[in-house]
């Protein structure tokens, strides 16, 4: 299509008043219905009893047993080796982190070293991003290869770098490049803290889209197994919840760690929570039983997500060849794309001014800026299979216009 063709196409976007929404990775409505039975599957006296816990009652501030048995089929775990509280991954790591800052992992409290810093493979998740910036923790950029961080780049940083205490990983379908890592990088991210005179280093093991397939997806190998080789079990909170798998902000969350890392997080984690909320995991042990209901669950949410993806994946291989890239993922909730460089904005804008919400350019980069201005994050799982096609012919419109 030529250009004049292409603003006579964008000029008639502009004129439909639309109010599309591509910000944030959110389940769809029809994902969300699939997750009703937790409303009302506490029906009567007797499923207040839980393991001989009162569910209604204060305690049991590391979750119910059965719940931690749900989260080690999300984190690979034994469930000794887990924490079941909170709603979120990033909940608990913000809790950890505040852990962290006020008791240490066995070298001080971070909050009396003089500099924290923490590595920060790019692009990446927006709200760990925003975490580490309120709490005024440095944030060091490494790429990303496909397979996972550079990890010449990260090793050459903590030989380096006396202030870096850690690094944050989404290794799974990792938002929003949605790659899996490698065996490789899995087994020199549990090395990592081998490298690094600071003891007290910690990796971050956001693990937010474990089960969340979609489409045949590469293997993620235990990195606590590689980590007990390497003796550095006490280097690594591992995080996961159902926030995604059942009610968005009314799942479960889990950290799964070594007893002494458990421990350390529980000691200050009982001084701002008197319990867990166990109706609630009590509703998902219900929901979802064993492993084989979860991989049930996920089966019926793929079929829902997947379109979604084949709509994107379709309209940007419209682009011509030379002018973008993007992911193709297998699983995860987004597609990382890459115009050509200094180009992000005006195609943000572009979609903007056509009634387009897209994530702020530069979300995806600590202090929110894009060193290259070229990465978007796309995500389509909540909009209608009908406004997602509107969206995405209007975006391989502006970015063809951008160009």
């Amino acid at each position: 299509m030529d250009r004049a063709a292409l603003k006579i196409k964008y000029d008639n976007f502009k004129k439909m008043n639309l109010d599309l929404d591509l910000t944030r990775g959110k389940p769809s409505v029809d994902q969300l219905n699939l997750s009703n039975p937790l409303m009302s599957n506490l029906q009567n006296q007797k499923d207040f009893k839980v393991e001989k816990i009162d569910i209604r009652n204060y305690g049991e501030i590391d979750g119910l047993p059965s719940a931690k048995k749900i989260g080690s089929l999300l984190l690979d775990l034994k469930p000794k080796n887990i924490v079941a509280n909170g709603t979120s991954s990033l909940n608990l790591t913000a809790i950890m982190l505040q852990t962290l800052f006020f008791k240490g992992n066995g070298n001080g409290p971070w909050k009396d070293k003089k500099k924290i810093s923490i590595i920060c493979p790019v692009p990446g998740y927006d709200r760990h991003f925003s975490l580490f910036n309120e709490m005024g923790i440095k944030m060091i950029n490494v790429s990303l290869t496909g397979k996972g961080p550079n990890m010449d780049e990260v090793e050459e940083i903590v030989k380096k770098d006396k202030s870096v205490r850690g690094i944050i990983c989404v290794p799974k379908h990792s938002n929003p490049t949605g790659e899996t890592y490698s065996k490789e990088t899995i087994v020199r991210l549990a090395k990592l803290p081998k490298k690094t005179s600071n003891k007290d280093f910690m990796i971050f093991y956001d693990n937010a889209y474990a089960v969340h397939d979609f489409s045949k997806s590469p293997k993620l190998i235990n990195i606590f197994k590689q980590c007990e080789k390497f003796k550095t079990t006490n280097n690594i909170a591992l995080f996961a919840s159902t926030s995604k798998i059942t009610f968005a902000g009314s799942g479960i969350a889990f950290v799964g760690g070594s007893k002494k890392t458990l421990e350390n997080f529980l000691s200050y984690l009982e001084k701002i929570i008197v319990g867990s909320d166990k109706i609630n995991q009590a509703r998902h042990v219900k929901f979802l039983k064993d492993s084989k209901t979860l991989n049930l669950h996920m089966s019926n949410l793929s079929l829902l997500i997947r379109p979604k993806f084949e709509i994107v994946e379709r309209y940007l291989s419209t682009l011509p060849k030379d002018i973008a890239s993007w992911s193709s993922p297998t699983g995860g909730y987004f597609v990382s794309f890459d115009s050509k460089p200094g180009k992000a904005q005006k195609i943000y804008k572009l979609c903007s001014d056509a009634g387009l919400k897209l994530t702020p350019v530069g979300a995806t980069f600590p202090y929110k800026k894009d060193p290259n201005n070229q990465n978007i994050r796309i995500a389509p799982t909540q909009v209608k299979t009908s406004d997602l096609k509107k969206a995405m012919d209007l975006f391989v419109t502006a970015v063809q216009l951008a160009n």
